[in-house]
């Protein structure tokens, strides 16, 4: 089992510098936001939209800030079962864990709308440019849930399973789902909105951001057959294989397929100052 070898060997602190500890987590945060704006930057030139760096910069620490407190509170309403109302000063908790990737996304508009108005920038362009690069920070994410141990998957005998033993996996191998996702959401998914946006720039304002929704609801929808779900909840309505990750899921494919047809139908071209 080589990728459980190369598990142990992980240590989720990356740098101690005396009482401080600087988490992978952390950092693939960082990472995941930098190379975003990178992408959305180098877009916007390719795009011809005529974003400053400035432009680009604002909207990324807005986004940012809107995923970080979307994902806490999601997770707080989706997933903690009742656990926060007993212990309310445990949501400001971010070091125990504890991120919806559904919550960042409605963080993730709401923060990117109210920029893009104070910007006067066309908000439907910059989320195209900002969907195009969000597979990175996925990719990054779920790279560090590996390294933490967390959200790892059912019992596996394939020769890539690993033995989550030190964070409550016991002692059999499991599906590193982390890592399933890291190649589906973040990898595959960037590689297809990058082709998308490379050879096809002019595609109307929506379609990226519909593609990117219907398939990352696709691909977490699979990985949730072999992840397990988070304890608290178990499986949903007692069918023994639905969980609340699917439930999730399931409306943002139907939204990006609405999204997408729409933009096809009305094709509107990319923009971006809406002065211009």
């Amino acid at each position: 089992m080589w990728l459980d070898e190369l598990y142990h060997a992980l240590n989720p602190v990356a740098l101690q510098l005396g009482p401080l500890a600087i988490r992978w987590y952390g950092l693939a945060y960082l990472a995941g936001f930098a190379l975003a704006g990178l992408m959305v930057a180098r877009n916007s030139r390719r795009w011809g939209v005529g974003l400053t760096a400035d432009d680009v910069t604002s909207v990324v620490l807005a986004v940012a800030l809107g995923v970080i407190v979307g994902a806490r509170l999601g997770y707080v309403l989706f997933y903690g079962d009742g656990y926060y109302l007993q212990q309310p000063l445990k949501v400001f908790a971010l070091s125990e864990g504890g991120m919806s990737f559904h919550g960042g996304l409605v963080g993730a508009v709401v923060g990117g709308l109210a920029i893009c108005r104070s910007l006067r920038v066309s908000f439907a362009t910059m989320c195209d440019l900002v969907a195009c690069g969000a597979p990175l920070g996925l990719f990054f994410g779920r790279c560090a849930n590996f390294i933490n141990g967390e959200l790892w998957g059912k019992e596996t005998s394939l020769p890539w399973g690993v033995m989550f033993s030190d964070t409550g996996g016991g002692l059999v191998y499991r599906h590193p789902s982390q890592l399933y996702e890291a190649l589906l959401e973040g990898v595959i998914l960037f590689v297809l909105l990058y082709l998308l946006a490379r050879r096809r720039p002019t595609l109307p304002q929506g379609t990226f951001l519909g593609t990117f929704l219907v398939l990352y609801g696709c691909f977490r929808f699979l990985v949730e057959f072999v992840r397990l779900p988070d304890k608290q909840l178990g499986y949903l309505f007692g069918t023994g294989w639905l969980t609340m990750g699917q439930c999730l899921s399931l409306p943002l494919v139907l939204a990006g397929a609405v999204v997408a047809l729409v933009a096809l139908r009305r094709g509107r071209p990319q923009r971006g100052h809406l002065d211009d």
